[in-house]
């Protein structure tokens, strides 16, 4: 992993904002009433008459950049992802989804790592509910330099994206040399014994969990996966074909979000032993986001014995 400090892909989100308020006049944001924590206020500063609070509505928000986007804008609109998917779910069906209008769902505070806010604030189902959605693209970054690339992708593309965001700072996996292209895995470790596939913040904490079991004398590789829709299915089993192993993490339930993917993509194409590590069919709960990552088993320690577990079962 590179050697640069802890950023929130939140964080590079708004930067990336300010920096397509200057190259894309196109571009117009949204907002909840959460600027400052979503990090819009970044894009507000320097395009004031491109940005819209819409308050607290979400489903109304979701109406106006449909409605931009029929127009010809390029419209973000940002919320926390319990907000935005949840509530805004029907919105985002029928006048996103159906008509494949070019809107960006930018969604921040996913995943339990929300912390303190509880279970009520924590969406552990939101990719689940996007990738069902025909049309979407969904982007789940690694960390904050693959979060600004993919924002400045998500742009460049035409058609609905859903951008999930955290709201810790994580670490960093990838340099400034780094190239995002939508829809493909990659490779961030060879390994030979297992491939740990992961998304967002549990890329960098697979990148550990390979460090340990080096030290026992097993190959892990470490792939991915930032595109959850369209995922890439001939990355993923060539990956799990070369090495006879698969182990998916995700800060996610288990339930329709990355493992179920790679699963079924497995299931048809490579069926080799394979687990899937996160949230597993229940709700968050408030604590420190260190202490919930530790209760639901989202930590290198516990990410390196599921992948021994797997590797067990080859025989």
């Amino acid at each position: 992993m590179s050697e640069v400090k802890k950023i929130a892909t939140r964080e590079a989100y708004g930067k990336a904002l300010a920096e397509l308020a200057a190259t894309n006049p196109n571009v117009v944001v949204l907002d909840a009433d959460l600027a400052k924590s979503t990090k819009t206020a970044d894009f507000a500063k320097v395009a004031p008459d491109r940005f819209f609070d819409c308050g607290i509505a979400e489903q109304n928000m979701t109406g106006v950049a449909a409605g931009l986007a029929a127009a010809g804008k390029i419209p973000f609109a940002s919320s926390f992802a319990v907000f935005s998917t949840g509530r805004a779910f029907e919105q985002i069906r029928n006048s996103v989804a159906y008509p494949k209008l070019n809107v960006k769902i930018a969604a921040t505070h996913a995943g339990i790592s929300v912390g303190e806010d509880g279970g009520s604030h924590q969406s552990i189902e939101d990719i689940a509910l996007m990738r069902a959605l025909p049309n979407m693209t969904v982007i789940v970054p690694a960390d904050a330099e693959e979060a600004r690339q993919a924002v400045l992708a998500a742009a460049e593309y035409n058609g609905p994206v859903y951008l999930r965001l955290g709201r810790l700072a994580t670490d960093a996996v990838f340099g400034a040399d780094y190239k995002f292209e939508l829809g493909k895995g990659v490779l961030v470790r060879p390994g030979s014994d297992i491939v740990i596939f992961a998304c967002g913040m549990m890329v960098g904490e697979a990148m550990k969990a390979a460090d340990l079991l080096a030290e026992e004398g097993i190959s892990a590789a470490v792939a991915n996966i930032a595109t959850i829709k369209p995922l890439d299915t001939a990355f993923i089993a060539a990956q799990a074909a070369a090495c006879g192993a698969a182990l998916t993490v995700e800060e996610h339930s288990i339930i329709g979000g990355l493992g179920s993917a790679v699963a079924e993509t497995l299931a048809e194409t490579t069926p080799v032993p394979f687990g899937r590590v996160g949230v597993e069919d229940q709700f968050g709960q408030s604590g420190s986001p260190a202490v919930l990552l530790r209760a639901y088993g989202l930590t290198a320690e516990n990410i390196a014995s599921r992948a021994k577990g797997v590797i067990a079962k080859k025989k």
